[in-house]
């Protein structure tokens, strides 16, 4: 269950990774930072992007932890199973973003 919950997780993930490779490296933090003539490292479709990749980032952060929490929480809870095995198996949500990380 938890590895197929890694499949919608792609999304968040991988917008988590464009900030951290793309925003997160630049030297400048806004527009008008591109007029300063010693930042180098400074791209405006990044910074353009930003904004609207932070606000995706969050709302689809906040489907997928609902997510996690009725799956590995609620769901468990309900039918009597064991939680431990449940949440143990989390680790397996970001799988399928590691393989299409590692395949592009």
């Amino acid at each position: 269950m938890n590895l197929g919950l890694g499949v919608p997780a792609i999304v968040p993930l991988y917008l988590a990774w464009w900030l951290l490779t793309e925003y997160m490296p630049m030297d400048c933090k806004s527009t008008e930072d591109l007029a300063k003539p010693d930042l180098t490292n400074c791209n405006y479709t990044t910074l353009d992007h930003a904004s609207i990749v932070m606000l995706l980032l969050a709302a689809t952060g906040v489907l997928m932890l609902a997510l996690l929490v009725v799956i590995d929480v609620v769901f468990p809870l309900e039918t009597g199973r064991r939680l431990a095995a449940w949440a143990g198996a989390a680790v397996l949500i970001p799988v399928p973003f590691a393989l299409c990380l590692a395949l592009a």
